[in-house]
C-alpha cells in the first residue's frame, strides 16, 4: 500500500480575516500549513505529500519548511485544485487521503482509521453526528425544522483508492465542496469513519485561537535523563560534546567516547521509552568500535522525529576537574546545535568538579549528565 497525502492549500480563506490567506496565518509561532504537514509527515502509513497551492504562494511555500512534499498549483475550483494533486501523485502510489490545510488538529489516530476502513472500502471519510437541532430560516426567522437523523458533519482527510477517484474527478464537470460528492456521482460507496471535534476547520477569525487552545490540551511533553562515565586513558585529547580538547590524557570507549554526546543521547533515548545507546548500537557489534558520536545522536534525533517530536531543549552538565570546559562551550553548543538541527539558544553545556571527591575528583575519568524535553511537534 502506497498512500499519498494531498493537501488542499490553494484557497484564499478570506473569512478567517487578517492579511494573509488562513493556512498561512500563524499559531503557535508557526503557519497554519505547517501544523497540518506535520501530522502527515509524522504518519508512518503515508510516503509522500503532495501540497495544492495557489499560484502567488508557491514562492512562499518553497521557503518554508515543507520537504518532502511535492509542491503544484491549484485551479480555479476546489475540484480542479483536487484533480491537480491527483495527477501530481507519484508512480506506485494506489491510495490518497485528500485534506484541507485549514484542519491543522488532524491525530493520528483519524488518519488511521481512515486508513483501515479503506482496506475493505471504495472511500472513507470522517464525520460527526450532527446533534443540534436544525432550522431552515429566512429573514432573521425560523421557516422550519429539518430531521436530524442520519446527517453528518463531513471532515478530512478523506481516503480513496487513487484510479477510481482520479476517473470520477475527470468524469465530472460539476463542481464539489469535497471529494465525498465526486465520489457518489460515480457511484463509489464511501464508508463513514468516526470524526474527531477536534479537528476543526479554521474559517472564522475565531478559531485560530480556539485551535491553539485545544493543542494546550492535546500538548504532550515527554523529558529524558542521560548519564555516562568514561575513564581516562593514553591519549593527547578529549572529545566532548563534538568539540576536540587537548589533554594529556584521553578518555577511552568502544566509540570515541564522547561522554557528553553519549549522555544527551541517551536523554533522548529515555523520553522515547527507547532504552539505551548500547540497545541500538551494541558495543559487541565491532562496526561501531571508534565510530564517531554524532551517529548515535543523529539515530536518536530522527527516532524522535519519526515518533512525532522536536527536541525542545537540552542541559548537559561535564562532571571533571580538568579539562577546562568555559573556553570550549560555544564550539560545544555550535556542535549540538548543528547535528540536532536546533537553536543553539535552547542547548546548555556546563561544567562543576566534584571538589576532589570521587573517580572524578581523582582525574580517573569524565562523567555527564544530560537533560532533554521532547514536544509533540
Amino acid at each position: 500500500m502506497q498512500v499519498t497525502a494531498i493537501i488542499v492549500a490553494a484557497g484564499r480563506g478570506t473569512r478567517a480575516g487578517g492579511d494573509l490567506p488562513k493556512q498561512w496565518q500563524m499559531l503557535r509561532g508557526k503557519p497554519v500549513l505547517e501544523w497540518t504537514l506535520g501530522a502527515f509527515k509524522a504518519h508512518a502509513d503515508v510516503h509522500d505529500i503532495v501540497v495544492v497551492m495557489h499560484k502567488d504562494d508557491i514562492a512562499t511555500g518553497r521557503g518554508n519548511n515543507l520537504c518532502p512534499a511535492r509542491i503544484v498549483p491549484g485551479g480555479e475550483t476546489r475540484k480542479a485544485s483536487v484533480l491537480a494533486g491527483l495527477n501530481a501523485c507519484p508512480q506506485g502510489t494506489d491510495r490518497v487521503l485528500i485534506h484541507d490545510a485549514a484542519r491543522p488538529l488532524v491525530s493520528a489516530s483519524m488518519i488511521d482509521r481512515v486508513l483501515t476502513a479503506l482496506e475493505t472500502q471504495e472511500g472513507a471519510a470522517p464525520a460527526l453526528p450532527v446533534t443540534d437541532t436544525l432550522w431552515h430560516g429566512a429573514d432573521n426567522g425560523v421557516t422550519g425544522l429539518q430531521d436530524r437523523a442520519g446527517l453528518f458533519r463531513a471532515q478530512t482527510p478523506q481516503g480513496f483508492h487513487l484510479a477510481p477517484l482520479l476517473a470520477a474527478h475527470e468524469a465530472s464537470n460539476a463542481d464539489a465542496t469535497d471529494d465525498v460528492a465526486v465520489a457518489k456521482a460515480a457511484g463509489l460507496h464511501v464508508a463513514i469513519v468516526p470524526g474527531d471535534e477536534n479537528n476543526i476547520k479554521i474559517t472564522h477569525p475565531g478559531d485560530l485561537a480556539r485551535a491553539e487552545r485545544l493543542m494546550g490540551q492535546q500538548m504532550d511533553i515527554r523529558c529524558g535523563n542521560g548519564y555516562d562515565v568514561h575513564r581516562f586513558g593514553p591519549g593527547d585529547h578529549v572529545r566532548l560534546c563534538g568539540v576536540e580538547i587537548p589533554h594529556r590524557r584521553g578518555l577511552q570507549g568502544h566509540s570515541d567516547a564522547d561522554v557528553g554526546m553519549h549522555a544527551v543521547t541517551d536523554a533522548i533515548y529515555g523520553a522515547l521509552g527507547q532504552g539505551d545507546i548500547g540497545q541500538h548500537f551494541p558495543p559487541s557489534d565491532p562496526q561501531w568500535k571508534g565510530a564517531a558520536s554524532h551517529i548515535f545522536l543523529e539515530h536518536a534525533v530522527a527516532l524522535a522525529g519519526d515518533s512525532g517530536f522536536a527536541v525542545s531543549n537540552v542541559d548537559c552538565t561535564l562532571v571533571c576537574e580538568y579539562p577546562k570546559i568555559g573556553p570550549h562551550q560555544p564550539a560545544m553548543k555550535a556542535a549540538l546545535a548543528r547535528i540536532m538541527q536546533l537553536d543553539a539558544n535552547r542547548i546548555s553545556v556546563k561544567a562543576t568538579t566534584s571538589e576532589k571527591l570521587g573517580f572524578t575528583g581523582r582525574e580517573e575519568g569524565i562523567a555527564a549528565l544530560a537533560t532533554v524535553t521532547l514536544v509533540k511537534a
